[in-house]
């Protein structure tokens, strides 16, 4: 596994976008520290799980970092058609170099900057072999677009003391050509979806499930 982000040290990382981000991402969270850089780059309505969703900058701000960072590197992106909203995803390990798992972050532009407001990690030993560089799959920018990629979900019962038994959420890209849902139920175990338009119709290109141990 360590040998898996040597190799990728010595890949040079995109100049522009959201895979650019996510590779300064990785680098500040070693070098500023991983808390640190979490905050950093988050979007003021950034999600993430622990495992129930929770706002990102509420459960970030004030944590202290960890002694060492775990690290991580993408190896695929899922771009929408303006280049202005992306899904990372790629292999982390602790700092020891042992395999964690799998992470997806979505990443969007705001203004000159990006941030992410998805991130989520998937436990388990990730495949052996990752590509040296990062694919690209891109929405295509051809045909008429019916709509959001996704309906809006329905709304959630409460129970008596506010809280729900699932939770949701959903985004876009600005231009409609890709799109996200997120669920989490009871037990903390949730599912991930991710849409991009093709020209004519919508491909399901993420569809990931973390189940809670």
């Amino acid at each position: 596994m360590i040998a898996l982000f040597l190799l990728a040290a010595a890949t040079p990382a995109p100049s522009t976008g959201a895979l650019a981000a996510e590779y300064s991402f990785a680098a500040d969270a070693e070098r500023e520290g991983q808390w640190t850089a979490f905050r950093k780059y988050a979007h003021a309505d950034a999600v993430m799980f622990i495992p129930q969703a929770t706002w990102a900058q509420q459960f970030l701000k004030g944590r202290a970092d960890p002694p060492h960072s775990v690290v991580w590197r993408p190896v695929g992106s899922f771009v929408s058609c303006d280049g202005r909203t992306a899904v990372n995803q790629g292999p982390w390990a602790n700092a020891a170099g042992t395999a964690g798992g799998t992470f997806t972050t979505v990443w969007q532009a705001d203004g000159a900057h990006w941030r992410w407001v998805y991130d989520g990690g998937q436990p388990g030993t990730p495949p052996a072999s990752w590509p040296a560089s990062p694919s690209v799959k891109q929405a295509s920018c051809d045909g008429k677009i019916p709509g959001p990629p996704l309906m809006a979900p329905p709304p959630v019962a409460r129970h008596a003391d506010g809280t729900a038994p699932d939770d949701f959420g959903r985004g876009e890209s600005a231009d409609k050509t890709l799109g996200w849902d997120w669920k989490v139920d009871a037990e903390g175990s949730r599912h991930l979806r991710t849409f991009l338009w093709n020209g004519s119709s919508y491909d399901l290109v993420v569809d990931q499930t973390v189940m809670e141990k």
